[in-house]
């Protein structure tokens, strides 16, 4: 698969679970192609892993090249004017459209110019689009700015339309249209309506739109004051993964990044972070001196320097929506507020029982004010009655709050290091089993040891990986590194390789990895065998060598098969060894 839009989680690889997210969203993108899809708000708080997602919406549409045209564009939190906002989003537009035609995916950051938008559409015989460049910098040079930006707003909807093609319009950060976009270069005059140009386009059913948002009150008041009448479903996502994912999570930062870890500490972090994947790539990073993966009380350590120094990402993140909230309303009631009700968020308050359950010596309707703004900065959550309020169901938050005010408010003295120490040692009980334990690794982590080890060598013996492969002398020379391979059969079936290599002398090296509790037997080999069949006949000018990394080790009958058709076998690697700190030193 091809990344022509440059992802801002950077390798693709660390993308990782969302498996729920990406089921309703193809289902959404399904229903396009039939005009049955409606536009939709992903919502969430920020690192939460919207742009990801939409950005990986965007690449698999643009390698699919199907009937879905997609477009993207990052509204971002900086100021701008007006028209140069309308120029950017057209380029932008045009180029990735041109891009999608030309299949060529160093288009999509080209972003062209006006002048080379026209005479492609003019030498391409696409009129509409040599239009709509011309009359931009018609209305620019005219000053009609208004004018600019109707023709790029409404370009993926009309060119839908008229070329009776399909597109999904992608907006990332879309409540910034309402906060940074001026009508005067000197950025006096706010256009915080612009939101509402999307009204009538919104109920797009050629181009339905997909926006998200990184603060879910705010997003929810510009939807609903700008698009009202349900135009934009909400589908709110959680920043957490499923345990299991966060702990592949915990494997692959831990592979990219070239940080050893044992098994037991990759489970404590994945424990500690809550399976919250930013919060998990900020400790794999992190700059705490000590840092030690092999040691759970070094895990401790550097979680609670991400939680407790304000200089680093994890902390930081959270300063952005804590201190913005704060500023105005920069009391101790606010922050006992906001602790006790993120301690509390299994259920609702009226804003009277707040006040008398923490003693506050506040008029009702100043608390109510104060849990407004609380709730508008996204801190808490409004119920449906307007005096009801819930603390967030986010448990890195109250980590925050808990180590940045708990000598402020003496009424919530939490000892955390002793609950993190329970914690872990909890995951000592759970996880003996896991010291030396290759087959716990899940198979795609495997693949992306095996696949990383591959790219990092280049030139390589086949054998220094696998026994039982045909011996040669020579090094392969590999010139690319795949995994996860889609191949298509002659019926047009798809299949997938796990790890795809190829070398410059047209040699082709296709590794099945398989993780299981038992012994792969005969069968699975059989299966793989007619695989390499296909690939050999798909590609008659390689030489098709075939490998099977099995975790779980072979039957006999399994590893004389793969001994017969000179297919490298392998139950475990270097790259797994090196990986993994194993022996007497963890603690």
């Amino acid at each position: 698969m091809q990344y022509p839009l440059p992802e801002r989680i950077g390798d693709p690889r660390l993308l990782v679970g969302r498996q729920q997210e990406f089921a309703y969203i193809n289902n959404w993108l399904s229903l396009i192609p039939r005009l049955a899809s409606r536009s939709i708000a992903m919502l969430a708080r920020k690192k939460s892993g919207k742009t990801a997602i939409i950005q990986r919406m965007f690449n698999q549409l643009w390698n699919a090249n199907g009937d879905i045209i997609p477009f993207f564009y990052e509204v971002k939190a900086s100021n701008v004017w007006l028209p140069d906002l309308a120029d950017d989003y057209f380029r932008r537009f045009a180029s990735q459209y041109i891009s999608f035609l030309e299949r060529d995916p160093k288009l999509v950051q080209a972003t062209w110019s006006l002048e080379a938008i026209c005479a492609y559409g003019v030498k391409n015989d696409l009129p509409v689009l040599a239009t709509n460049a011309k009359d931009m910098l018609a209305c620019r040079e005219r000053g009609q700015h208004h004018q600019m930006w109707t023709i790029a707003m409404e370009a993926p909807h009309n060119y839908a339309y008229v070329l009776d093609r399909r597109w999904v319009v992608l907006i990332d950060e879309f409540q910034n249209l309402a906060e940074h976009v001026y009508a005067d270069a000197d950025f006096r005059v706010k256009h915080d309506s612009l939101p509402g140009s999307y009204h009538e386009h919104s109920e797009s059913k050629y181009a339905p739109m997909f926006v998200t948002g990184s603060y879910v009150g705010w997003l929810s008041r510009v939807v609903s004051q700008y698009l009202e009448a349900g135009r934009l479903r909400f589908y709110e996502i959680s920043p957490y993964l499923e345990h299991d994912d966060g702990l592949e999570a915990v494997y692959r930062y831990a592979d990219y990044y070239r940080v050893p870890i044992h098994p037991n500490c990759a489970e404590a972090i994945n424990t500690l972070c809550q399976s919250d994947p930013f919060f998990i790539s900020c400790v794999i990073q992190s700059h705490y001196p000590n840092r030690n993966f092999t040691k759970l009380e070094r895990v401790r350590e550097t979680v609670t320097f991400e939680l407790t120094n304000r200089k680093v990402g994890f902390s930081r993140t959270w300063a952005e929506y804590i201190d913005g909230a704060l500023d105005r309303i920069n009391d101790t009631h606010a922050r006992k507020i906001l602790l006790f009700l993120s301690q509390n968020a299994n259920q609702f308050w009226t804003h009277l029982e707040i006040k008398e359950t923490l003693q506050l010596d506040l008029d009702p309707k100043d608390l109510l004010r104060k849990l407004n703004h609380l709730a508008l900065s996204d801190l808490i959550t409004q119920g449906v009655s307007d005096i009801e309020f819930k603390g967030l169901n986010d448990g890195t938050l109250f980590l925050v709050l808990t180590h940045r005010f708990k000598q402020e408010v003496a009424e919530f003295q939490i000892d955390q290091q002793a609950d993190f120490r329970r914690q872990l040692e909890d995951v000592k009980r759970r996880n003996a089993q896991l010291q030396g334990k290759l087959n716990q690794i899940s198979g795609k982590i495997a693949e992306d040891l095996l696949a990383s080890e591959l790219r990092t060598q280049k030139r390589i013996h086949l054998s220094d990986f696998f026994d039982g492969v045909p011996q040669d002398d020579t090094r392969w020379n590999l010139i690319s590194v795949n995994s996860r391979h889609l191949q298509k059969r002659k019926d047009g079936k798809r299949f997938e390789i796990d790890v795809w290599a190829k070398s410059d002398d047209h040699q082709l090296l296709c590794v099945e990895v398989k993780k299981t509790e038992a012994a792969i037997g005969k069968t699975v080999v059989t299966n793989f065998m007619e695989k390499l069949k296909w690939i050999q006949e798909d590609h008659p000018d390689h030489t098709v060598v075939g490998a099977f990394l099995s975790l779980g080790g072979f039957t006999e009958e399994a590893q004389t098969l793969c001994t017969e058709h000179q297919i490298g076998t392998a139950t475990r690697l270097k790259s797994i060894d090196r990986f993994f700190e194993e022996g007497s030193s963890f603690e």
